[in-house]
């Protein structure tokens, strides 16, 4: 719960960062255009007083006219063509310096009109000027005080900050809404991760919540197999170390005769080959669950692998009085040099123990469309249909009273399988209920 409300903060945070940040941005720009807009439309007003005036024609009207530019916050100038000034609205032109050096004028004087936004030397106010050279050369110049310019800006500034505040208030209303409905589904899913009543989502997190219940379903697999490995190591340990511990029990207790004491020790010695070729096995397993890539690649002749395995087994076909034979051509591939000895141990084995006497077991090694083919194949029990899909999974097996009895562990193919993705391969498994079995690899 802690963490939930953790992600909700500082997911609410950052919407409301960014909604803070898109606010300000947009209430300067707002601003600034505001006064761009503005200003222009103030430069436009004072360029057509300035000509309405040059059409006058009569500059000397200006000492004759009762109205008063500074009503409208207006100051009108009239220079002659060396900048000295004629007339002034406000201030008296007699006192007044020349103006030639006022950049509006020198504009004007230059290109024939001029704009310029300065504190006026004259009477120190913040003033926009317009400036527009008259047919005989003289100037006019036509100000306007900023002041209400600045008082309107201040005001909408205002008006932006209280809009900009309402604003933000209803982001952060709308950050809250939708954390929660963006987190809603993944709450759910943590309360079941089953999965169920997760229909009505929207299809954007489907595909987030859909990997959570595949992870979900994935782990409770997982756990069910490590639980059922676990049970069945118990249970496969616990068979022989019983009778190893009962026999020993037996010798020690001075019951058994000679001849119980020899079988008694016969016995012991077949659990504890049990017991330590089931130890491999589990350890060989658990080396392969934490091993996803192979650590060691090196270019393998898989037919000269097979013809080792053969001749290492020879001795446990003629205990069982099956022949081995193998056939092909050498075959290079790339491989882990062990692990592929595994594998070739664990399917001629398998294809030994559950073979009939007099039975055949044939390793064929061919190159193939579909890669480089090992294939495995004997006389023996066969394995049913129904049985087929499952018979590489741990501890699984047809006949389990044959696979103790013939010393097998359970563990032989599910090795095989894993080996087997471990180097990319394909595996098929072809069998029929004594007729034998065969089992094809393309590398």
């Amino acid at each position: 719960m802690k963490n939930k409300n953790s992600m909700k903060k500082r997911i609410n945070l950052q919407f409301m960062i960014v909604a803070a940040g898109a606010i300000l941005f947009i209430s300067i720009s707002s601003a600034l255009l505001f006064y761009t807009i503005f200003k222009n439309q103030v430069y436009d007003d004072l360029k057509a007083y300035a000509h309405v005036i040059c059409e006058m024609g009569n500059m000397n009207l200006f000492q004759e006219m009762d109205y008063n530019p500074r009503e409208d916050d207006l100051r009108i100038t009239l220079t002659d063509e060396n900048g000295w000034v004629t007339y002034d609205s406000i201030a008296d032109q007699n006192t007044m310096v020349n103006h030639k050096d006022r950049p509006e004028i020198q504009s004007a004087m230059e290109y024939g009109e001029g704009m310029a936004v300065r504190t006026s030397d004259t009477m120190s106010m913040h003033t926009l000027y317009y400036a527009l050279r008259l047919p005989e050369g003289s100037i006019l110049r036509i100000g306007k005080d900023s002041g209400r310019i600045y008082h309107i800006l201040r005001n909408t500034v205002i008006l932006v900050i209280i809009l900009s505040i309402i604003t933000l208030g209803i982001c952060i209303l709308l950050s809250h809404f939708l954390t929660k409905t963006l987190l809603l589904p993944i709450e759910k899913l943590t309360e079941n991760l089953d999965g169920s009543g997760q229909e009505d989502i929207y299809m954007e997190i489907q595909p987030f919540v859909r990997r959570i219940k595949e992870q979900h379903v994935n782990l409770l697999n997982n756990a069910r197999i490590r639980q059922e490995f676990t049970a069945n190591v118990s249970h496969e340990l616990k068979t022989p170390l019983t009778a190893i511990s009962g026999y020993a029990e037996l010798i020690g207790s001075g019951m058994a005769g000679e001849k119980d004491v020899a079988h008694f020790a016969k016995e012991i010695c077949k659990s504890s080959e049990r017991l330590l070729t089931l130890i491999n096995d589990i350890m060989k397993l658990s080396e392969l669950d934490e091993t996803d890539v192979l650590q060691e690649k090196e270019p393998v002749d898989l037919y000269m692998a097979a013809l080792g395995c053969l001749d290492m087994m020879e001795l446990q076909a003629q205990k069982h009085h099956v022949t081995l034979s193998l056939k092909g051509n050498p075959c290079i591939i790339i491989a882990n040099k062990s692990l592929l000895d595994e594998l070739l141990y664990n399917l001629c084995s398998n294809a030994i123990r559950y073979n009939n006497q007099g039975g055949s077991v044939v390793v064929s090694v061919c190159g193939e469309d579909r890669g480089v083919l090992l294939s495995v194949k004997d006389t023996g029990i066969g394995i049913p249909k129904e049985h087929q899909e499952r018979v590489f999974e741990r501890f699984y097996r047809v006949d389990k009273s044959r696979s103790k009895e013939s010393g097998g562990t359970g563990l032989g193919l599910a090795i095989v399988k894993h080996i087997v993705v471990q180097h990319n391969a394909e595996m098929e498994l072809i069998s029929e209920k004594g007729r034998g079995t065969e089992v094809k690899i393309w590398f």
